[in-house]
């Protein structure tokens, strides 16, 4: 039985916020005198901020940009950065307590130290903080202002009494959690991902409520932390939308772990009990109540486009939707363009990014990129990982484009056998009578890495017979692509000799 060790000192983490915070937002910081006017205006320094200040400012343009909180935005300090990290540490000790499957003896005792991991935390935290730290931007020629910006007409902003005229302007104001409308919930209190990360200890007992990525990665990763988990998900499955025997298998290995799994459920009420909580669990007909210490929700994220007088400056938005944006990132002020979380419904970091590289080409150099043209990978990060890149096959019949798909199961692939990672499936569809890709998914230990080979495929239009010429690498779990291209290919030798 797992058990906890005591906590490492606190000064070490202390000087670790420390860097943290002189990068990500200098206790001493003094904003500079604007210019008379900026060709780019940034709001918002997350990583789609970030790349367009960047950008701009290696264009030679005058950038601003301006942030109310921390550099690096959700993503460093309370999203990718540190939620992979946990998921690092929890997969240690998952492997740790799996020891006698490859052969090597369990450790007696496995003594789950928390307050470690989130000290690695924010030291990972504060070594990538360096890359686009406030003084190094300065450097660079961006000028940052720490503050809340408002429009005050359709080519300004202000931020702490400051004037910001611009020639054209980014929105990359990102997003926040959602907060459930559950009775009581606010007043037992509740984690997001904005707090769960400052833990010194796993709670005994956690509810998740949300089973997509972000609650199904942190139901697992807490699990294997020594948590009592109970996920409760109002869908009848998790990940609406992926696959359903990809789902299946993350609710499969999720069960494997410990995860207390209630599926078509919806959380009711939620009352305090002395130091614990008591949530009503609804399902059907039938109603259950859970004694829990603590709470995550992970229900989705919302754009933040409140109070920063967007109607001054006729920019238009939706609180649900986000910032409305035409196929080229525009706003409906022509001089005004958005990225990332606070105008898209898939809001990852890579897209974020990928947006602001539209909109500096677009505002900056008179492009035409389109949004409408980006192939879009993604990954759900539990174990195994869960990837997908292009249409699903249901997507593809609706806009009646015949498909053939090409399945190799992981438990086929030799690396996979050998590393003991054997649940899960590549899916590789192509439109039928070509090889032409039109999508993958891949339900894999290492998926996300897998998925950026056919990801390439779809954007440069190389088709599943050209990767099967690609000489891979032997053993790797990547081989699954190439199996999938011999596959398509004895199809066509098949049909040759008829």
């Amino acid at each position: 039985m797992a058990q906890p060790e005591a906590s490492a000192p606190a000064g070490q983490a202390d000087a670790e916020d420390v860097t943290l915070l002189e990068n990500a937002h200098p206790p001493a910081w003094r904003n500079p005198q604007p210019a008379g006017r900026y060709d780019f205006v940034i709001l918002g320094a997350g990583p789609a901020g970030l790349l367009a200040a960047r950008g701009a400012a290696t264009l030679g343009r005058k950038v601003a940009l301006i942030e109310r909180d921390l550099l690096g935005g959700n993503c460093l300090n309370v999203g990718c950065v540190p939620s992979k990290a946990l998921i690092s540490t929890s997969r240690l000790y998952a492997r740790m307590r799996a020891a006698q499957e490859l052969g090597v003896s369990r450790p007696e005792s496995i003594r789950i130290n928390v307050a470690a991991g989130m000290q690695r935390i924010r030291r990972l935290q504060a070594r990538i903080s360096r890359a686009d730290s406030a003084a190094r931007l300065r450097e660079h020629g961006v000028d940052v202002f720490f503050g809340a910006a408002r429009f005050a007409g359709a080519t300004q902003v202000t931020v702490a009494g400051a004037v910001l005229r611009f020639k054209k302007a980014l929105i990359a104001t990102g997003a926040r959690p959602m907060t459930p409308a559950i009775p009581g919930l606010s007043e037992a209190g509740y984690w997001t991902n904005e707090d769960v990360f400052n833990l010194a200890a796993a709670p005994q007992r956690l509810l998740v409520i949300g089973g997509g990525p972000l609650g199904c990665e942190l139901a697992q990763a807490f699990c294997r932390l020594g948590s009592h988990v109970i996920i409760a998900q109002d869908e009848p499955m998790f990940l609406p939308g992926e696959e359903r025997d990809a789902a299946q298998i993350l609710s499969d290995s999720l069960a494997r772990d410990g995860v207390e799994i209630h599926l078509n459920t919806q959380v009711a009420a939620v009352r305090r009990q002395g130091e614990h909580k008591v949530v009503d669990l609804v399902s059907d007909d039938s109603k259950t109540s859970v004694v829990v210490d603590e709470i995550l929700a992970g229900i989705g994220r919302a754009p933040n486009v409140e109070h920063m007088d967007l109607e001054a400056a006729h920019v238009d938005y939706d609180t649900t939707a986000g910032i409305r944006i035409n196929d080229f990132l525009q706003t409906t002020n022509a001089r005004i363009y958005a990225a990332g979380d606070v105008c898209l419904s898939r809001k990852f970091t890579h897209m974020a990014e990928a947006t602001a590289r539209i909109v500096l080409r677009n505002a900056l150099l008179r492009g035409r990129r389109r949004l409408s043209v980006l192939t879009v990978p993604w990954c759900t990060y539990t174990d195994p990982e869960i990837a997908h890149v292009g249409l699903y096959v249901r997507e593809a019949r609706e806009q009646a484009i015949p498909v053939k798909t090409f399945t190799i199961l992981m438990h086929d692939v030799d690396r996979a056998v050998t590393d003991g990672d054997e649940d899960g499936f590549l899916k590789i569809h192509v439109k039928d009578g070509t090889d032409e890709i039109l999508g993958a998914t891949i339900v894999a230990r290492h998926a996300g890495e897998m998925i950026n080979e056919l990801s390439l495929a779809i954007t440069a239009g190389i088709g599943l017979r050209e990767l099967g010429r690609v000489i891979h690498a032997y053993p790797t779990q990547a081989d699954g692509i190439k199996m999938a291209a011999d596959a398509y290919y004895r199809t066509r030798l098949k049909g040759a000799t008829h």
